[in-house]
Order: C-alpha cells, then structure tokens, then sequence
C-alpha cells in the first residue's frame, strides 16, 4: 500500500517515500524539530506570521477609523488572497526555478517595505484609498510569493521521512503566530499609537530574513542535480494539465479548495456578528471565539506530533476535512456560547489536519522538478479560494443571515467532501497508467477501498 495517498493499488518508486516511513511512528515524536535549521526556520516562520497579523491589526483599525468603508475592508480580505489565486503558479515556478532562500527574502523584504510605508503614510497624514489599496495589494503578493518556497525549503530541511512532521509543526508554529499575532498588534497599537506600532512591527520580520543568509539550505539540495527548466508563464500554468492526471493531487488540492472556498477567511470577518449573540458578554464573547479558533489549529498541531497516530492519507484528509465541515454546522447553528467555543476548537484541530495532510501529499507525490508549481497549484486552490468564501458566507448571510449562510456552507463542504471520496475511490478501481511525471506507480489490482 501507498502510505502517500493510501491506495493499496499504487506502488512507490524510488524516489517516493518507502511506505514505512512516510509519518511512521519510527520517526518519531516532534521529529522535524531534530533538524537544528528546521527549528530556526519555525521560529522564525512563526514571527513572520505575527508580524503578518499584527499589520492586519494596526492597519485594519487606522482604515476603519480614517475611512469608515466597509468596501475598504472587504477588499482588505480579497486583496489578501487573490494574489494566491493569480499567482500561485507562476511563484511554485520561481521557487522551482531559483534560490528558494532568496525568494522567501524577497518576500520578506516586500512585508517590511510595506509595514515601513503604512507607517510613513499614518506619520506624515497622507493617507488615501488608493495608496491603503496598493499597499494591501503588496502585501498580498508578498504571502503568495512566500508559501510555495517555505514548503520546499521544509522538503529540504528534513526529506520525505518527516515531512509530514515538518509541514504539521510549520503549520503549528503559523497557528501561533495568528494566535500571538492579534494580542500583541493591541499591545503595540494601544501602547506605541499606530504609527510607532506599525514601525516595530517591521523588526518582527527580521529573525527569518537574516537565519536565510545563513543557512546552507536552498530548496534544492537533496534535489541536487535535478533539471530546473526555464521558467514560463505558459510552462507554469502547464502543470495544471499535469496534475489533473494524478487522482491523489487532485483529491488533496480539492479538498483544500472546498474548505476555502465554502469558510475560508469569512468566518474569522463574521465572527462580531456570532458573538453578539451572547448578550451582554458579546465583547468577551468575540476575544474568546478569535482565542478559539486560533488555539484550535495550536493544539491539533500538537495533538498530531504527541500521538504521531494520525499518517498522511486520502482517507484521514478526507475525515479530518468532514470533522471540520461537521464542527462549523453545529457551531452555526447553536446558541450554547460553551458548545460554540468547543467547536471552534474542534474545527481549528480538524482544519490544521487535514490542511497539513493535503500539503503533505501534494508535496510527496510532486515530481522534484517540478514541485514548487504542484504546491503552487495547491496554494491556488486552499488559499486562493478563500476570497470566494465573502460570497458564500458573506454576501449570502447579508440575505439570509450570517447563521444560516455559515450553516448552509458547511454542509455544502461536507457534501462535496463526500463526492471527493467518492471520486478517489473510483480512481483506486479504474487503476489508470501513470503519467511521465507521476511519481507512483500504478500496478492493476483487484477493486480496493482507500487504505
């Protein structure tokens, strides 16, 4: 059996995974955190992640206070993600292409180039709509520029063996720094007044900017003489037609795009109205259901290093993602402020398991030229998609309410979390031929159900 995608019919190959290794208990607990630059990278990841939300924080609050748009904030949300949907591709093709330690600082630099240019316009009061649009802009293109190089300098840092652990501890530590990222952004804007706050806020990125002109990692060394084609726009979105041959990618990267686009980054946006539920505790409420959701992705990230039970497979991806779908319908639909906490908890473990299992695949069955676009393709879909969730919850809760908007999408996600199964399953009993790129091997065998 494929311990990637959990199909008995599929075979690895060399330069796959032996299936007892890919997340075997042998690897053992918190094993990324073996790599000495691993660590440092996380570290360094989780503060970037922080500094990314305290800009949220400080900027959301100066635009809503100098503006008063409610147009100005929902495009503060599309113009985050939209760039991962654009751009994705054609990023996994740089990160496939180049230096990956040069392309995450790249990044980097754009960040505090923004932060340092939000803090010139509050200092000096010139802050317009346009100006505050191209700025959000930028700072989306940078998130998108950043996440297809990190996850193959994760490959890089510990290989196939702890991958899994890598990409849960990464998307751990990224939990953290939404979770850390909200309290100190108050602090800060409430301590130092905006302007100073958004300066500091330009340091927090310098710990992962200067541990990559260190490191001898570059994305590629244990890919070492692999052919990196030119990179082209039209090669870049090519690999779409590539992927759509493997059943497994397809699978994972649909999986990624429905939790997206059906919740996505709306219920964090929506979350004031849920909480006015509550009555007089509705200030509280709101702190509370934010710690939640953020300390949800914390804990399963956690949870899944101590226990090491749960391994990267179609079938755990596929019940992580309807245990999230699951959690978010109950949580729509209650009004017991305790059960509504503990299902933001529960869906925060769920969302970070299956999120980190779909990476984890994507990136194991990726051909090593041409990994960086497969995440890439990846990316498009889990965080591009998210802009589409302002539609499904938002617009539609404008029409019939924020409960039953989130409510009807999450049932729309488990639906279509079912019919992902359902299609994989009937990939694993057609037992189609690989392709030139795809890195199992398909051996035709007796119907099976996923492993």
């Amino acid at each position: 059996m494929c311990s990637a995608c959990g199909i008995p019919a599929h075979v690895p190959l060399a330069e796959a995974p032996a299936p007892d290794q890919v997340g075997a208990a042998g690897s053992g607990r918190f094993a990324a955190l073996r790599n000495k630059e691993c660590r440092r990278y996380l570290g360094g990841s989780m503060l970037s992640m922080m500094a990314d939300n305290i800009e949220h924080v400080i900027t959301y609050w100066v635009l809503w206070q100098t503006f008063h748009s409610p147009a100005l904030a929902g495009f503060a949300v599309i113009s985050h993600w939209v760039p991962f949907l654009l751009f994705s591709v054609y990023f996994g093709g740089l990160a496939d292409r180049y230096d990956c330690r040069r392309v995450i600082q790249a990044a980097q630099a754009l960040f505090m180039a923004v932060s340092v240019l939000w803090g010139v316009l509050f200092l000096t009061g010139t802050l317009s709509v346009w100006a505050a649009c191209l700025l959000l802009i930028a700072h989306g293109l940078a998130g998108a520029l950043w996440t297809p190089a990190e996850q193959l300098m994760l490959h890089d840092f510990v290989g196939s063996r702890d991958l899994p652990s890598a990409v849960r501890l990464n998307a751990t530590a990224r939990s953290l720094g939404l979770l850390l990222g909200p309290v100190v952004g108050s602090a800060l804007l409430l301590g130092l007044h905006p302007t100073a706050g958004i300066f500091v806020n330009t340091l927090i990125y310098l710990p992962l900017t200067l541990f990559l002109a260190r490191t001898r990692f570059t994305g590629h060394v244990r890919d070492a003489g692999v052919q990196r084609p030119r990179l082209s726009l039209r090669d870049a979105v090519g690999v779409i037609r590539e992927v759509a041959d493997n059943p497994t990618l397809v699978s994972m990267i649909a999986l990624g795009g429905l939790g997206s686009f059906f919740i996505g980054a709306s219920l964090q946006s929506a979350m004031p109205i849920f909480a006015q539920g509550y009555g007089a505790a509705a200030g509280t409420a709101y702190s509370v259901l934010l710690f939640a959701t953020a300390a949800g992705g914390v804990i399963g990230g956690l949870l899944l290093e101590v226990t090491g039970r749960i391994r990267p497979t179609v079938r755990t991806a596929v019940v992580s993602t309807l245990v999230y779908g699951g959690a978010m319908l109950v949580f729509a639909s209650t009004h017991a402020y305790p059960l509504a906490v503990a299902m933001l908890v529960v869906g925060g473990v769920a969302n970070l398991a299956s999120m980190s299992i779909g990476q984890t695949l994507v990136q194991l069955l990726a051909p090593p030229d041409k990994r960086g676009r497969v995440v890439g393709v990846y990316g498009m879909s889990a965080n591009g998609l998210r802009a589409g969730s302002g539609f499904t919850v938002g617009l539609l809760g404008a029409a019939i309410g924020v409960h039953w908007s989130l409510a009807l999408s999450s049932l729309a996600l488990c639906v279509g979390t079912v019919a992902v199964l359902l299609f994989t399953v009937r990939a694993a009993r057609r037992g189609p031929a690989p392709g030139p790129n795809d890195p199992t091997l398909h051996v035709a065998s007796a119907p099976s159900a996923l492993g």
